[in-house]
């Protein structure tokens, strides 16, 4: 990580804008007028246009480049995305399973990861491959009522998203600073003008923050893994998957809640645009190299973020499972337990601060993923910061309103609705995404094989039950 940070300005400087394709993105007819009405809003004209103009292209590969500064050079959009998988939607569920089931279901945490690696693999595979990201690619095939749901669809779901990581970022803030959680809430909504500041920087710039607040993070838990002291063997013992939660209903929902709800819908749309950040030859050599290496980033991105969930139920599971604390599911209750249980100085400011952190990560990544999401499915183009205010809106505005109106207790079921919101949601990205990998008129020689293609049917089955489950025993099974 520390390598990968110092290399970022010295081996990747941006490239002049690619003018062919900005010059498509806001027409003018001609006239100062016309130009002044696109100031908000403008059709683009030709379907080819990328989303992200100010972005696409900008990080070059250098030719004849060693095996390491091509990863390098590649390196950057699996960490975007990376976020997504340890926003602070997940930490409740990871710290109640943790305390009430020990180390149990570290399985659920390690299949997720496992299906998130192979479907962020397919829609790095989409975006390069065809030039397209997936809200293109779904407008280019479905009708355009079909294309109007799933883009409905989606901005609920990054709205729902967003909720999560202005809640999150609230909480961390009241648990730092005193801030009331309202307050806390709407102070969020200047994020805005930090993603605007990093993109006028450089895609680089962005990518640069967002693996330093990973990093911290990551260090933030291995100082509270350390002094938790877990039982490494039962820890090890619960990566493998058993039959158990099928057992009890209360781990079946907590295991379904892990699995449904970690892969967020929209990383798939995102990662597809951001990988063509990079300016790799467009021939099939060139596509196979930078699917490879965009591959190999999101792996290992994916792979930090497993440590990130992983380490938040170890933490409950040794903290608090152990002395019998077996319903500490509020990140409230964990920040004030965390200095006692543990007897270390720092426990719970840290973990606010990792929190924080968190909710910040994914608050820059969600606003990016409403700007490709509206490009692509309506070929409209908002200038950037109209995008990311209404983006941060309407996760603003229910939070505000539920916690003024109904007050601070309220912010965790608020947290969990979203969640439910981002299972609901996920399918209708998961099947168009298996279905174009698979289509052999879009993707040419990169079209999924045979075995690729049955195991992502398969796992497209297996995230619709799962998430028809998690529905049901949320509404229905009276949990």
């Amino acid at each position: 990580m520390l390598v990968y940070v110092g290399y970022l300005s010295r081996l990747t400087m941006a490239l002049p804008p690619v003018t062919s394709d900005s010059a498509d993105v806001i027409p003018s007819a001609g006239s100062p007028d016309d130009t002044a009405s696109a100031t908000h809003i403008s059709l683009r004209p030709r379907a080819g246009s990328p989303s992200l103009p100010e972005s696409y292209r900008s990080v070059p590969i250098l030719a004849g480049a060693s095996f390491f500064r091509k990863m390098i050079a590649f390196a950057g959009p699996g960490y975007l995305v990376a976020v997504g998988y340890m926003d602070p939607g997940n930490w409740a569920t990871d710290l109640g399973g943790g305390s009430r089931y020990g180390y149990t279901l570290l399985s659920a945490v390690l299949i997720s990861s496992l299906m998130a690696i192979f479907l962020q693999a397919l829609s790095a595979k989409l975006g390069i491959a065809t030039g397209r990201d997936l809200a293109q690619a779904c407008r280019e095939h479905y009708s355009r009522r079909t294309t109007a749901v799933l883009w409905v669809l989606c901005e609920i779901a990054i709205a729902a998203c967003d909720l999560a990581e202005v809640l999150g970022s609230a909480v961390a803030l009241k648990l730092l600073f005193g801030l009331p959680l309202l307050a806390g809430v709407l102070l969020t909504g200047f994020d805005v003008l930090l993603v605007l500041a990093l993109q006028g920087r450089g895609f680089r710039a962005l990518e640069t923050l967002v693996i330093t607040l990973i990093m911290t993070i990551g260090a933030c838990f291995a100082y509270e893994i350390f002094f938790a002291r877990p039982l490494w063997i039962e820890a090890a013992r619960g990566f493998l998957p058993t039959f158990q939660s099928l057992k009890d209903r209360e781990m079946l929902y907590l295991a379904i809640g892990i699995l449904g709800a970690t892969v967020m819908p929209h990383n798939l749309y995102l990662h597809s645009s951001i990988v063509q950040t990079r300016a790799f030859k467009l021939d099939a050599g060139g596509k196979r190299e930078a699917i490879r290496f965009a591959t190999l980033d999101s792996t290992l991105a994916l792979g930090f973020s497993l440590f990130i969930n992983a380490a938040i139920l170890v933490l409950g599971a040794a903290a608090f499972h152990v002395r019998g604390m077996n319903n500490v599911a509020d990140i409230s209750q964990a920040y004030q337990l965390l200095t006692p249980v543990l007897g270390v100085s720092f426990a719970s400011v840290l973990f606010a601060a990792a929190l924080l952190c968190s909710g910040q990560n994914s608050t820059l990544t969600g606003t990016l993923a409403g700007q490709i999401v509206m490009e692509g499915f309506l070929h409209w183009r908002l200038r950037p910061w109209l995008r990311r205010l209404i983006t941060r809106s309407m996760a603003i505005i229910p939070a505000a309103i539920v916690i003024g109106v109904m007050g601070e207790s309220h912010a965790t079921s608020l947290l969990i609705l979203s969640q439910v919101i981002l299972s609901f949601q996920l399918p209708f990205a998961v099947v168009p995404l298996i279905q174009f990998t698979g289509d052999r008129s879009k993707m040419g020689e990169f079209t999924n094989g045979p075995i690729t293609a049955i195991f992502g049917w398969f796992l497209a089955a297996a995230i619709i039950v799962l998430n028809a489950a998690l529905l049901w025993l949320t509404f229905g099974g009276k949990l």
